[in-house]
């Protein structure tokens, strides 16, 4: 019955996009057969108000009609042209994570239920909400501290029924993603149905605050002695897992860029403190802000970077993060031989293609970018080209690395509003140096050299267990040859029923599908 409801939710977004005339803003021209046909038809169901808007403007009123998910769902795409295109990424990358806000009550409900106290109990006062977002929304209260004293602190509530409906929708993307890779072999390439995996569990661990508090708590931890950056404390106390607590924070928004010109704060050393905190994370620590737009980045007046809202994190290996800086540092001092060479040691591109010619492909890509100005290097640029040349070369989208992609992006938009002229290659280059100074350095080999030996610990330790499975493995195997491979009535009957099972309900989806486009038909007749 899930699945019924996913087709339809299905059905109910493909109408809207429709009728608020996405489809028909879509390129359609060249497409062929049934696709064709649905495109047609898509134009022929778009309001004629819809027509006169220009495509960014018909994509925001048709995702905010279907709600929160797709608000996600958009965002995530606006950072992954290789999937949707250069254009479309751009149309959805203007979308703002901005909802109406909820009454005050349930937000009290919910902290009630989440810490299990009165409210009255828990804050001297809490005030309406001051911002709200497609999960959440914040509302500014006062503490008493251990001294007696009121502070003013951040409260971030779950918004209600929230998780149902994401639940609900995430089921859609799944069947859309299952639908693509079937219909559509050329993009199984990018792996839709991991796509949809990885941002169904980023919006689980969103949907946990205690999680973003251990987040924030972790890279307060991380960047105690980074310098120009740092996140807001926590209150453990009054944080659960439909409520979190922080420190206010009182500094300038970094959307705010008059505001930050004013304060005569230098622009140019935010920039580079921000990409370079950025790096420092990825790389040094594995552990990565992957929300970083500039409406979560506050400016204290030191000029210290805040950063706010960790709903979203990224990680990564030891793999990856070596994989990161020798592509940046390939990059940087032009040796594409590298690049080519790091792509292949990590298996992203497959060994039956010849390593020259990627890396000959790679020049193409770094050599227009060294030309320029400082001004127009852009990291956006270069990942737009670095998928289109991994395309020709059979590399699949890598899960692990699409958070960091998303992100990379996203500070060097920021930097660059804050300075048109900053220069990302240049202020990432000390960062990307140490990082692998250690990493190919004496210590680099004592931590590999340990990390062996506490593998080979481990397989020493486990090394009983194996043999008795190896031993039980054998006695079964010897059954098997001797009486052969058999299965027993229930076993038989288990299968009959399940089989059966699906093909009842296949045909019911169908039935029921069919007697939907019917009724459409009708009702627009």
């Amino acid at each position: 019955m899930t699945a019924i409801g996913a087709q339809f939710r299905l059905m109910r977004a493909g109408w809207i996009f429709a009728r608020e005339g996405v489809v028909a803003a879509l390129p359609g021209d060249q497409l062929d057969g049934m696709p064709r046909f649905v495109w047609r038809i898509g134009r022929w169901l778009a309001r004629p108000r819809a027509r006169s808007r220009d495509r960014a403007t018909r994509i925001g009123r048709a995702i905010e009609r279907l709600g929160p998910s797709y608000v996600k769902l958009g965002q995530f795409l606006a950072t992954r042209p290789d999937i949707v295109g250069a254009e479309l990424a751009g149309d959805l990358s203007v979308l703002h994570d901005r909802m109406e806000t909820f009454p005050i009550a349930d937000a009290r409900l919910a902290i009630e239920e989440s810490i299990g106290r009165p409210c009255q109990d828990i804050f001297v006062d809490l005030h309406e909400p001051v911002a709200a977002a497609s999960i959440a929304q914040v509302h500014p209260a006062v503490i008493l501290g251990p001294d007696d004293r009121r502070h003013k602190v951040a409260v971030k509530v779950i918004r209600p029924g929230v998780r149902r409906r994401f639940f609900n929708d995430l089921e859609s993307f799944f069947l859309a993603a299952r639908m693509q890779e079937r219909l559509v072999p050329a993009t199984r390439r990018l792996r839709p149905v991991e796509i949809a995996r990885t941002l169904a569990q980023t919006t689980r661990i969103e949907m946990d605050l205690r999680l973003e508090a251990a987040a924030l708590s972790e890279l307060a931890e991380n960047t105690l002695d980074d310098p120009g950056f740092r996140t807001p404390a926590v209150d453990w106390e009054r944080t659960g897992r439909d409520v979190v607590t922080m420190e206010w924070i009182d500094g300038i928004k970094m959307s705010n860029v008059a505001a930050l010109r004013e304060s005569g704060l230098d622009m140019s050393a935010l920039a580079t403190c921000l990409i370079q905190s950025f790096l420092r994370h990825a790389m040094r620590d594995g552990f990565f802000h992957a929300d970083m737009h500039p409406g979560n980045l506050f400016v204290e007046p030191d000029g210290t970077i805040v950063a706010v809202d960790l709903g979203i994190s990224g990680r990564l290996g030891l793999r990856e993060r070596r994989f990161l800086a020798d592509i940046l540092y390939g990059f940087i001092t032009r040796d594409y031989r590298r690049v080519a060479d790091v792509h292949f040691e990590a298996g992203y591109v497959p060994k039956q293609h010849d390593p020259a010619s990627f890396a000959q492909a790679i020049r193409a890509i770094g050599e227009p970018i060294h030309g320029q100005s400082a001004e127009t290097i852009s990291m956006a640029k270069l990942l737009t080209l670095l998928f289109e040349v991994t395309e020709l070369f059979d590399m699949e989208t890598q899960p692990q690395l699409i958070m960091l992609q998303k992100t990379m992006v996203t500070v060097e938009g920021v930097a660059r509003t804050l300075d048109p002229h900053f220069n990302m290659w240049q202020a990432a280059e000390p960062v990307v140096r140490e990082y692998l100074t250690k990493q190919l350095g004496p210590q680099a080999v004592l931590t590999d050299a340990r990390s062996g030996m506490d593998a080979a610990l481990g397989l020493l330790r486990q090394a009983p267990v194996l043999a008795a499975r190896a031993e039980d493995l054998s006695r079964e195997m010897d059954a098997m040859m001797e009486n052969g491979l058999r299965f027993d009535s229930r076993t038989a009957e288990a299968i009959g029923k399940a089989e059966a099972g699906h093909t009842r309900w296949g045909r019911v989806a169908l039935w029921i599908v069919a007697a939907s486009a019917v009724w459409i038909a009708i009702q627009l007749s």
